[in-house]
């Protein structure tokens, strides 16, 4: 996945997002969670354009903050729901035996 950002992020290189426009024409900065919110639900869809386009709204550092924090919370937010551990979840989402 971080490949994916590099290489995202490096096509792209100063290239400025649409996106990031304003309807007052000035440009409109993007928080990292946005951005990390925007690319793993692109990721998601299959949508390279649009995690291209997450993917340039910050550096590639942030971004994988961001993406991690939202790993992160998604996984207690479903760990919680089943009444498991996040361990426990994370290992059957990734397709791995119990430990």
């Amino acid at each position: 996945m971080f490949d994916r950002i590099r290489t995202s992020v490096g096509r792209l290189g100063n290239k400025s997002s649409r996106a990031q426009a304003s309807a007052a024409g000035g440009k409109r900065t993007h928080n990292l969670f946005e951005a990390a919110a925007a690319y793993v639900s692109a990721c998601a869809e299959d949508d390279q354009d649009r995690m291209d386009e997450a993917a340039a709204w910050v550096s590639p550092e942030a971004l994988s903050f961001g993406v991690t924090e939202l790993a992160c919370r998604a996984l207690i937010a479903l760990a919680r729901e089943r009444g498991d551990s996040p361990r426990s979840v994370a290992r059957t989402l990734l397709g791995l035996p119990a430990a």
